[in-house]
């Protein structure tokens, strides 16, 4: 089944003790399509401008990533830039130019109306609710969001909750958002506002699923290097949904394999900067991982 992301794509300025590259891929929606695109297709509405490159262009349509709905206006992309200190916690921004994403105005294409697994990326809940308006009867519903919204437009967040089967989030969005810091309590309380089912992301330490009365943790997976963290939510989202589509099977036993695979592709997103590592991943990579979860997690 195919994957229809709304979200950001930019150019990224971004050092970390690793290095640094100039004007590399960026954006919610980037980093989401390259990961899911490794498990089903995946149609993309979002805006750059018309010094987006087209070498990116074709980054993206290679790896079987439809670009119809990707609008092209007059003017600059959305840029970030920013740095990583030696821990990799959080990322400083030194800039960010909104440019054409400050006037984005998501349009579904007819043929993209019909997509059966949706992905929210971190964009105004006002506009994620207008995406949801123009699409016709959903299978599944996976949504994202930040604190900046939480803090700023915390109505609509909540309004947005009442509509997708599935919310992503971060540890401490999760806090804010379930008014609590005890993770069990915040995330049972964002249940309660509407999702179907929740995930928190945890970085380092893993993740959890909420489904229903059942809590679902996963490790991270572990790894030895990190040249660049950027987009790690949003591959974690990718490979997440990708599996969900690709195997069109929502029950909880592939809820929680989707996890483990949403943890796979943030593992390997770390490994380099921009989506450079998952563009040049392997399917016997992914595999290998996998069975690398299932032994570390064996406790019997």
């Amino acid at each position: 089944m195919e994957t229809l992301v709304v979200g950001s794509v930019g150019l990224d300025t971004i050092t970390t003790p690793q290095g640094t590259r100039e004007d590399v891929i960026g954006g919610s929606a980037s980093h989401f399509a390259m990961s899911a695109s490794r498990f089903s297709p995946v149609k993309m509405v979002a805006v750059v401008g018309s010094d987006f490159p087209e070498s990116a262009m074709d980054t993206f349509r290679k790896n079987q990533i439809d670009l119809t709905g990707l609008q092209v206006k007059e003017g600059r992309t959305f840029r970030w830039s920013g740095y990583y200190n030696i821990d990799f916690h959080k990322a400083h921004t030194r800039d960010t130019q909104l440019n054409v994403f400050s006037e984005f105005q998501p349009v579904i294409p007819q043929a993209c109306k019909e997509s059966e697994y949706i992905f929210l990326g971190n964009i105004d809940p006002v506009l994620q609710i207008e995406v949801l308006q123009q699409v016709n009867n959903p299978k599944l519903v996976v949504g994202d969001t930040m604190n900046f919204w939480i803090e700023s437009k915390r109505q609509d967040v909540l309004e947005l909750l009442k509509r997708v089967d599935v919310m992503l989030l971060n540890d401490q969005e999760a806090r804010d958002l379930g008014e609590s810091h005890d993770l069990v309590k915040a995330g049972r309380k964002v249940l309660e506002m509407g999702p179907k089912s929740l995930v928190i992301k945890k970085g380092e330490h893993g993740a959890m699923l909420f489904l229903g009365d059942e809590i679902f943790t996963a490790p991270a997976y572990p790894y030895s290097t990190v040249v660049d963290p950027t987009g790690a939510g949003d591959s974690f989202a990718g490979g997440f949904l990708g599996h969900l589509a690709r195997t069109n099977d929502p029950t909880p036993r592939n809820f929680r394999q989707a996890v483990i695979y949403g943890s796979i592709m943030g593992s390997l997103n770390i490994e380099d900067f921009s989506i450079y590592r998952i563009e040049g991943m392997s399917p016997e990579e992914v595999q290998q991982r996998y069975e690398q979860f299932k032994s570390i997690t064996l406790f019997d």
